[in-house]
């Protein structure tokens, strides 16, 4: 016998192991209760019943049968299933007779609700951890069906009476609630209903998600997240994901216990300092992080039991905040300096000692003088991941590396000019020097010298340097003093434009003509969300460059038409990088994060596009193909990983790819027993 067949056997004995403790438990617990009250306990659905070998648990014995502790949904935890979950015994398999067949391999991560698309056919026990039936299993966003519930399943669950007497599709229903969504003129009240849904039946919501992927995207995320978090005090409902304050230091690890799922494999953070291009949001920031994570299910199979979105509170400058009557942060100005740094330590440690070395630790929305020190300080000791400085470089990268098959030439053959010089045109243009010295053998310092960089005091130039942050110090090249864009594009001449400044409106109609006039094609790329503040739109970049630009923005711009001809604008969002990457390290247990992986990402995505795409303009593939692309993006990464040595889960799958289809999260809904 392998090893790994060793390790699944004693995982599934400690689990039957587990289950039998519970049952008999419940069985003596009732027993007690009946004969106390003088009632027979001859025929107790847990002593045998007519229900079948799997018992169930009348609602109406559940205090006896168990004790108080209650997960986030309310449903009831046993006291053995709670220690064997915080052990970890009980989190190895929650399915009982789970089908041999499984296709899952041994390498990928272990299947905790038998929600991989592998697993799609088997039977399963809506309440083998959280023992819910009846009314709490309606509320229970995790097994909630809503009319769906077949008739056999409602007479098992104690549903007779509680649903009308309609049976419904799960097609059916994303279709009735789509025509709902659609009838919402605002966009926040689309957001605002979809993130009902998640909280009350999680399998509906990212079906709808996932089938109209496209439309449903700027809703759940930008733009419509970013009013979302200005407003999330006023809109605030059931709460979601950790919320880590000041008033939790010292006692960061016990927080983190109070989360109900134990098997975390991806954690968004943020300290909301720096939300969109909106500034300093404070707690409100909590939107990035659940939005990010909803994606990381939809786009990449993630399961949602393994997400964790989190928000670390220190304060905020915000004075519109701190005087808001619905604002839901701690009413203090910013901390800094060491407490700052005291509490993400802690927080930092707290998560390594919580959920292990293989945890993937994404940093968003984190101001500069944060996020560069905080990436560098943990990426040799943490699975860590900044997705402004390197997931928005990747999938840029991704963009201008599809764009050549259009304009020609390599990387090394284009000059690179950013308007924005924090973590995003950093990071990017970082990327791009990396990826022109691993195509030329020549050092990242001299092909550093193929990108230039505006901030908000001219052109980087060596003789700023003194007075420069470090992370804008290695862009700083021989050219006299520049002060304004528009002289920048004249004097560098750019093949490629690239819009990171968080300031709209900056790509005049003189800076797009200043372009077109020495490219035949030129790329220009307006990436600052949200939509208001995108640097031009789609529009201004074809009528300026008289329908020759290759254009991509962060936002969604719709189609826009030019003398006769359909431009569909391209969306260089971070969507499509972070939930292959994050599926990528999962499943093959990287324990570090290295460029290389954001390289093969990069190059993953840019494969995708096709010449029916370049037709259109686009360089970027359409989004409803997304989940397709997620996975060959993790084969990428995960064979990276495998080449780097980096991966602990081994021996590696053979299909890379099909071992990523198999490990992703399916919406569709299950048979219970």
């Amino acid at each position: 016998m392998s090893f790994y067949e060793e390790r699944e056997k004693s995982k599934k004995e400690k689990t039957v192991s587990s289950y039998i403790s519970l049952v008999n438990m419940m069985s003596l617990n009732r027993s007690i209760f009946l004969s106390n009250a003088g009632i027979s306990s001859s025929s107790s659905p847990l002593t045998g019943g007519q229900r079948g070998s799997v018992p169930s648990v009348p609602s109406s014995l559940r205090v006896v049968a168990v004790n108080s502790n209650r997960d986030r949904h309310g449903s009831v935890l046993t006291e053995t299933t709670r220690k064997d979950v915080r052990d970890g015994a009980a989190s190895s398999s929650s399915v009982i007779d789970v089908d041999s067949k499984s296709t899952v391999a041994p390498a990928g991560p272990h299947d905790v609700y038998g929600e991989d698309a592998a697993t799609e056919e088997q039977i399963v026990t809506p309440w083998f951890v959280s023992v819910a039936s009846g009314y709490s299993l309606l509320r229970d966003p995790h097994h909630n069906k809503g009319l769906a519930f077949t008739d056999k399943e409602r007479a098992a669950h104690y549903l007779r009476g509680l649903l009308p007497p309609a049976v419904v599709s799960q097609e059916l229903q994303v279709k009735k609630l789509m025509h709902i969504i659609r009838q919402y003129q605002v966009p926040l009240q689309k957001y605002m209903a979809m993130m009902d849904l998640q909280e009350s039946n999680e399998k509906l919501f990212y079906k709808l998600l996932i089938d109209n992927v496209e439309e449903m995207l700027p809703i759940v995320y930008t733009p419509t997240v970013g009013e979302a978090c200005q407003k999330y005090g006023s809109i605030f409902g059931r709460p979601q994901g950790l919320y880590i304050s000041l008033k939790e230091k010292g006692c960061i690890h016990e927080v983190l216990r109070n989360w109900p799922e134990k098997n975390i494999e991806v954690i968004v953070v943020t300290d909301g300092e720096r939300i969109l291009g909106l500034g300093d949001l404070g707690c409100q920031g909590m939107g990035i992080p659940v939005g990010k994570l909803a994606l990381y299910t939809a786009l990449g199979g993630v399961r949602p039991s393994a997400c964790l979105p989190v928000t670390i509170d220190v304060g905020t400058n915000n004075e519109n905040l701190l005087n808001d009557e619905y604002y839901i942060g701690l009413r203090q100005r910013r901390a800094t300096g060491q407490e700052y740094a005291e509490l993400l330590h802690e927080f930092m440690s707290a998560v390594k000692q919580t959920y292990g070395e293989k945890v993937l630790i994404q940093f968003e929305d984190f101001a500069n003088h944060n996020a560069f020190d905080l990436l560098a300080k943990y990426s040799a000791t943490h699975l860590v991941f900044n997705d402004d400085i390197q997931g928005t470089a990747s999938v840029v990268l991704a963009g201008l590396v599809a764009a050549l098959k259009v304009v020609g030439g390599t990387l090394a053959d284009h000059t690179f000019l950013f308007l924005g010089a924090g973590e995003a045109g950093t990071g990017i243009a970082e990327l791009i020097a990396l990826e022109i010295s691993k195509q030329t053998n020549m050092p990242v310092e001299e092909t550093r010298k193929k990108v230039w960089l505006v901030d908000s005091k001219g052109l980087i130039v060596i003789s700023r340097k003194d007075s420069l942050q470090h992370f804008k110090q290695p862009w700083a090249h021989e050219h006299e003093p520049v002060d304004n864009l528009l002289d920048a594009v004249n004097d560098i001449k750019p093949t490629v434009l690239i819009g990171t400044s968080g300031v709209g409106k900056t790509f005049t109609k003189e800076v797009i003509e200043a372009m077109t006039s020495f490219n035949e094609k030129p790329i220009i790329l307006s990436l600052s969300n949200p939509t208001s503040q995108s640097e031009c739109t789609a529009e201004e970049a074809y009528t300026w460059s008289q329908g020759r630009a290759i254009f991509a923005s962060g936002s969604p711009f719709a189609p826009f038409e030019y003398e006769g001809k359909t431009f569909m604008p391209g969306q260089a969002n971070n969507a499509y990088i972070f939930p292959g990457l994050g599926l990528g390290l999962i499943m093959s247990g990287a324990i570090r994060v290295h460029d290389d992986m954001l390289l093969a990402a990069s190059e993953a995505l840019a494969a995708q596009v096709t010449q029916e795409n370049f037709d259109k303009g686009l360089i970027y593939p359409p989004f409803k193909n997304i989940r397709k692309i997620s996975a060959e993006i993790a084969a990428k990464v995960a064979a990276k990983a495998y080449e780097l040595g980096l991966a602990t889960r081994v021996p590696p799958p053979r299909d890379l790819v099909k071992h990523a289809e198999s490990c992703m999260y399916s919406p569709a809904y299950r048979s219970y027993r």
